[in-house]
């Protein structure tokens, strides 16, 4: 069976990497593509590196037909998803990629997008998208809300340790490096390369970070107690990749050991042997994740790193991940290509 697929945000970065991973998937057809701005360009004047493939041209998401697509990807700006979504076929499967449904409280998205959430109906059966932990429940959805990219690196690193309580739940910090395309593709002047290149910067620094909104959520419920994180993102001039450093307080081979027992039967989370430390370099481009553990000089305190492809293991190529779960089809179908390197 051949699943249509729609997928609305065409011409951003997230919407290419769905197209290039999906164009590749022998299960789906992708019959249209919205892009507001560039409605009736063609995908190759957007970006000419997708050229080869058979693409529809773009289109204003008022002309696409949902009567005939069995899985819609929205990769479309904080608030607008909201407005799109709840005006879509109630029908409809949806991978939602912006941030509007990852928090189930309306008050905690208010707080940390600084908008009332205006698709509460469609937020209630929203169903968060990590998903390693929420594979069931991803199966039966309608609607998934794909997680935050910096908010999926912390997770694989920190769910097992917090449910398996190895972890001081009171002292965890975590340092992350993030790509400069987890900003997206709008113009921005601190993205400017002679802004960026040659340096990195820390941003959202003391807590204001709105990934940390997710962190609290998850954390939280899985400890059954509060569970605030100590969080500094850093901006670094690199394309893709995140890298995440975490400080824990336990035993460096109780931490391995759960981590590992967690991700044996995962086929896109690899767990490096102990002492190992991974590198974006090698999962760029792939729906890997690399998590290395290092005991720390102090006694009982151990530093896990995590490394994953921003736009893929942290946004696309999850979101197919899910739309495989939602269609029935393998989970790893289409998303088992190497890394790129060097």
């Amino acid at each position: 069976m051949t699943h249509k697929i729609a997928i609305l945000g065409a011409s951003g970065y997230t919407g290419a990497e769905l197209v290039r991973l999906i164009a590749e998937h022998p299960n789906m057809d992708i019959v249209a593509l919205a892009a507001e701005r560039k409605a009736g360009m063609t995908m190759a004047q957007v970006f000419p590196h997708l050229r080869h493939m058979d693409l529809p041209d773009l289109c204003k998401i008022s002309e696409i037909d949902f009567s005939r697509i069995d899985l819609c990807f929205c990769a479309l700006p904080h608030k607008t998803s909201q407005e799109v979504i709840s005006a879509l076929p109630k029908d409809l499967k949806i991978i939602d990629l912006s941030a509007d449904f990852r928090l189930t409280d309306p008050d905690e998205y208010e707080k940390w997008y600084g908008n009332p959430h205006t698709a509460l109906e469609q937020q209630e059966e929203a169903v968060y998208g990590l998903t390693e932990f929420y594979r069931d429940e991803i199966r039966d959805a309608r609607l998934v809300a794909g997680t935050g990219c910096n908010a999926a690196t912390g997770q694989y690193v920190l769910r097992p340790l917090i449910s398996a309580g190895v972890i001081d739940l009171d002292d965890i910090v975590l340092d992350l490096k993030c790509a400069v395309s987890g900003a997206g593709r709008s113009l921005k002047e601190n993205l400017l390369h002679a802004e960026l290149s040659e340096g990195a910067n820390a941003y959202a620094v003391g807590g204001t970070h709105r990934h940390l909104g997710e962190f609290d959520q998850e954390f939280s419920t899985l400890a059954g107690r509060t569970v605030h994180v100590q969080f500094t993102p850093h901006l670094i001039p690199a394309n893709r990749g995140i890298l995440a450093t975490t400080y824990l307080k336990g035993d460096p081979n109780s931490i391995y050991e759960t981590l590992a027992k967690a991700y044996a039967d995962e086929p896109f989370i690899q767990m490096l042997p102990m002492g190992e430390t991974p590198s974006t370099h090698h999962v760029r481009g792939s729906n890997f994740c690399h998590i290395g553990v290092v005991a720390d000089r102090i006694e009982r305190r151990a530093i896990v790193i995590a490394a994953l492809d921003n736009l893929t293991k942290g946004s696309s190529g999850q979101a197919l991940q899910n739309a495989n779960l939602m269609l029935g089809e393998t989970e790893t179908r289409g998303l088992m290509m190497a890394p790129l390197f060097p």
